[in-house]
């Protein structure tokens, strides 16, 4: 699957577009962090793992500027929990 990530600053949001169609996380950088508050996948591409491929994306873009991500979104607020599962598993 060919993919490609990007961050419209414009849109506020950082977008996975696969094939024409865009995954997105609304978001807002603050002095706390990178706040997230939206993630939206298109019907056609749930459940396939793209929402946990856009936020592994969120996620690195956060740590290269230093920032903390905070969810505000049920989404990116199970997959950070998930995340964190999965590093005190190893």
């Amino acid at each position: 699957m060919d993919e490609r990530f990007s961050d419209n600053e414009a849109e506020g949001r950082f977008e996975l577009d696969i094939a024409g169609q865009i995954a997105f996380a609304n978001y807002r950088r603050s002095d706390d962090g990178l706040l997230i508050f939206h993630v939206e996948t298109p019907r056609t591409l749930r459940g396939q793992g793209v929402a946990a491929r856009l936020m592994e994306h969120v996620f690195e873009a956060a740590r290269s500027e230093g920032r903390e991500l905070i969810p505000f979104c049920s989404y990116a607020s199970s997959w950070m929990r998930r995340q964190r599962q999965s590093a005190k598993a190893v």
